[in-house]
């Protein structure tokens, strides 16, 4: 379906009647509709469902603003254009969206009812992306978003880190063991559906407070500096994938898979154009050699040693890159929190080796090497980092 600005506007026209009468509307229709209608409407909706594949529709609460809100959501989860940031701010959708987040949010102290704590974080989750989404490189939007009803929406994501980072040892995190033993999916609130929500939200938060928090003045970092135990929440964070050891290690090998490919497919093209020539007898005959079974059998376990070996390296390499992003983020993270604050300098400094900060600054260096290559020179986060190992320097 294409979104264009009369639809946009009507669905936040249908949200804004659904507030305006005080979440009535769905009260009034069944009143005027029979079970029998009722449940044909019903019906209806789960067939639309079912073919866009939707999950998150609550059929016993169905009203305008509830269908608006879930249309809004599906419509915006993906990259949204230029255009569209722009008037879902000017047309109030930014609000409703921010307002369900806080609504979300505010319901996951509400841990022993394991269904609804698993719908308030897939609720919260969803607005969150379609609210990264709108923020990336927009400052009118962050600026917009930050400002709204006092920082609203950075309180509720802190708010929203520190819960499920509470809650992230309490789950089990592994999807794969979301099964019965005869192979059926588990109920909807079991322990790994939560840490599967848990996990999803979180990144969800983390995406938005960085959008809000970069290259916009300021005004995003100070207000999320001022959040209660963010600090610590964040650094628990941190430390959190430091001691789960770095278990997934595949996408970083599958990424060094793809840059060697072109070279593997260069190298068959080569191959192709000119095949090797028949070997020759020592006579010079020019007569085929015979083909020795026992040099044949050796070639092939030699190549599939090489094979063995490259692998082998393909994943010492993802792991050696895994643990360099974690250190240089660790390393950024300490030099931000560095900044304009003695006490913590002398903090790090006393957890430092020989109290010496150039091992911060050199990890620093590299990871800004790297971005230099794969990233456009002199953007905000060029910057940032300079900003912060120049900083580091001179402490």
């Amino acid at each position: 379906m294409d979104l264009d600005r009369s639809c946009l506007d009507l669905m936040i026209r249908l949200l804004e009647l659904d507030l305006d009468q005080g979440g009535g509307a769905a009260t009034d229709s069944a009143s005027q509709l029979s079970a029998r209608e009722m449940a044909k409407v019903k019906e209806k909706i789960r067939k639309l469902c079912d073919m866009v594949h939707n999950k998150h529709l609550d059929l016993e609460n169905i009203t305008t603003g509830h269908l608006a809100m879930e249309t809004l959501l599906s419509l915006t989860s993906k990259r949204a254009g230029d255009w569209f940031k722009e008037e879902l701010r000017l047309l109030g959708g930014l609000d409703h969206i921010v307002d369900k987040v806080k609504e979300c949010v505010n319901n996951l102290s509400q841990e022993d009812d394991k269904e609804q704590l698993v719908s308030s974080l897939w609720g919260a989750e969803r607005c969150l992306r379609v609210l990264d989404s709108v923020t990336v490189q927009n400052p009118e939007n962050q600026s917009y978003l930050i400002a709204y009803k006092d920082s609203s929406l950075i309180i509720s994501s802190a708010k929203a880190l520190w819960s499920c980072e509470a809650m992230v040892q309490r789950y089990s995190r592994q999807v794969n063991r979301a099964r019965c033993s005869d192979g059926t999916s588990l109920p909807f609130c079991s322990n790994s559906n939560v840490g599967k929500a848990v996990e999803d939200c979180m990144r969800a938060i983390i995406g938005v407070l960085v959008n809000l928090t970069h290259d916009n003045g300021g005004m995003g970092s100070t207000k999320t500096g001022e959040q209660q135990d963010l600090m610590i929440t964040a650094l628990n964070c941190v430390l959190r994938v430091l001691s789960s050891g770095l278990r997934k290690r595949g996408l970083t090998s599958e990424f060094l898979r793809e840059r060697a490919r072109p070279l593997a497919e260069s190298q068959t093209d080569d191959l192709i154009r000119s095949p090797p020539k028949p070997a020759l007898d020592q006579s010079g005959s020019g007569r085929r050699r015979a083909v020795n079974p026992e040099e044949e059998e050796k070639k092939k376990k030699e190549e599939e040693e090489g094979e063995l070996d490259l692998n082998k390296a393909l994943l010492h390499a993802g792991s050696t890159m895994e643990d360099s992003f974690v250190a240089s983020y660790t390393a950024l993270l300490l030099g931000c929190l560095c900044q304009g604050s003695p006490m913590n300098v002398t903090t790090v400094r006393e957890n430092l080796p020989k109290g010496d900060f150039s091992i911060l600054t050199e990890m620093l260096k590299k990871f800004l090497n790297f971005m230099n290559l794969t990233c456009d020179i002199g953007t905000a986060g060029h910057k940032s980092i300079s900003k912060v190992i120049d900083y580091l320097e001179h402490c």
